[in-house]
């Protein structure tokens, strides 16, 4: 008669607190891959800054061939460049340096900069109408926009809404794009005039 040991037995020298030594490496080398997923690599990934710094001469592409002319010197975080095949109505950059950030959003909308600024506002809770003056920023290429400042302890902001269109003919039709610019408190008069020239160098794209 042949003793069998039963099924799952493991041997006395394999064994270590009631456990299969020869289990360990495998399961010490999955846990290792998932702490470096989970940990590693954001860590890492924090540790080393991100370096996309816009130099004179850069141009950012706003789709059709609209442009801006980015500050030099501030970080490009989101978007392309000149060169590229951007759709204007799903434009998305993101500029930022110390205390400031410009962000520029494009989308179709039929309707007024005016009407475009409402409905930005109504989707993120605001009271269209009662929300404070507003004024006009009118860009180098003649583009006139919808300007509305705010202030918060969290720091100052402005918002303008243009319609990219070169007549006002194609303006209702035209896609919308929304420039939100936000500073941290006291930041905002620092970057004004940065923040002046940029905005008057958005140029709409073709004729449609």
């Amino acid at each position: 008669m042949t003793d069998t040991a039963p099924h799952g037995w493991v041997p006395v020298e394999h064994r270590f607190l009631g456990l299969d030594r020869r289990t360990f490496a495998p399961a010490l080398s999955v846990l290792a891959v998932a702490l470096l997923l989970l940990y590693g690599l954001p860590a890492l990934n924090a540790l080393i800054p991100w370096h996309n710094e816009i130099r004179a001469g850069d141009v950012l592409d706003l789709g059709d061939g609209a442009t801006a002319v980015p500050p030099v010197g501030w970080q490009l975080e989101s978007g392309a460049l000149t060169g590229g095949s951007v759709s204007p109505a799903s434009v998305q950059v993101e500029l930022t340096t110390g205390g400031a950030a410009i962000s520029l959003r494009g989308t179709a909308f039929t309707g007024s900069a005016d009407a475009f600024l409402d409905q930005v506002l109504r989707s993120e809770g605001g009271a269209p109408g009662i929300d404070g003056s507003r004024g006009t920023v009118t860009t180098a290429s003649g583009l006139v926009g919808v300007a509305l400042a705010s202030t918060s302890p969290q720091g100052d902001g402005l918002d303008v809404a243009f319609k990219m269109a070169r007549t006002a003919a194609e303006a209702n039709a035209a896609p919308a794009l929304l420039v939100r610019v936000r500073a941290a408190p006291s930041q905002f008069e620092r970057q004004q005039d940065t923040v002046g020239t940029f905005l008057r160098s958005i140029t709409p794209g073709v004729a449609r």
